[in-house]
């Protein structure tokens, strides 16, 4: 005969180990996520000429997020380069938040890039920021900021 209180340790003993195995499962999911980010690249940018560019905020599924630059000549506007690169990191389990955009010019010849404008639609991004972001992958470039210009 089994006693109530057999029953409800029975059942304590299955919540605890589903929760036990709960947890180890939303570790590994938060550490491929944050893996998942990590490998995010943190420059893409076209490889010469003047074109608009964005900064976007990637984050994974827990609190990490990494802020990357991205920058291509054959999109006419900002959110085209949104719309591409969230479409990736949508596939990816990541979600992306434009704060601001503006204009690149790249000269790889010159070592130069000069960060400056603004997105009409998302507004100005921090080139300070984006300077820093594009040091990472130029770090042997002269990278000049302005506010100036459009």
């Amino acid at each position: 005969m089994v006693t109530l209180e057999g029953f409800e340790l029975v059942t304590l003993t299955i919540k605890r180990a589903f929760l036990e195995k709960l947890t180890v499962g939303l570790r590994l999911i938060h550490k491929m996520s944050e893996e998942t980010l990590a490998g995010v690249p943190s420059v893409h940018i076209s490889p010469e000429g003047i074109f608009k560019y964005i900064l976007i905020n990637v984050t994974d599924s827990g609190d990490a997020s990494k802020a990357v630059v991205r920058g291509f000549s054959d999109c006419e506007w900002h959110a085209d380069i949104f719309d591409r690169e969230e479409k990736v990191f949508k596939k990816l389990g990541l979600r992306a938040e434009c704060p601001g955009g503006g204009r690149i010019e790249h000269n790889p010849e010159k070592k130069y890039l000069k960060v400056y404008g603004y997105s009409q639609g998302f507004g100005k991004a921090d080139h300070a920021q984006s300077k820093r972001i594009l040091a990472t992958k130029y770090p042997d470039y002269t990278i000049e900021i302005s506010d100036d210009g459009y």
